[in-house]
């Protein structure tokens, strides 16, 4: 059960970052009668919220992968010798931290993307 919870917290990763991301996006002010349209949400910033998505589903893609992998071949092993249970939890530990990172990276990326619209 220990790997399927460490998949899991993987996801509660993306949820984070698509909540940070999303909440970022603004609506353009302005375009009434004659005024011209006035972009809140920059070019800047997209990219910087896309490279923040790609960079968290990537790394939970990889540590998702590894997690899979380390906690098959752990839970086989495990049955057969019980004392391999604790180098299996740091492995998938070492795992988890891939997500982790990634997520660390993405909020730091999200955050980046402020600023003025330059004329």
């Amino acid at each position: 059960i220990i790997p399927v919870v460490m998949a899991g917290v993987i996801g509660i990763y993306g949820f984070i970052i698509a909540v940070v991301v999303g909440t970022k996006i603004k609506e353009p002010t302005g375009g009434g009668a004659g005024s011209t349209v006035v972009p809140a949400y920059t070019l800047f910033a997209a990219f910087g919220h896309l490279g923040a998505g790609l960079t968290g589903g990537l790394s939970g893609l990889a540590a998702g992968m590894a997690i899979g992998i380390v906690g098959d071949a752990g839970v086989r092993a495990t049955a057969q010798q019980p004392k391999l249970f604790v180098g299996m939890i740091l492995i998938l530990i070492f795992a988890e931290a891939l997500g982790l990172y990634g997520l660390i990276v993405a909020l730091i990326m999200s955050s980046a993307g402020g600023g003025a619209c330059p004329e």
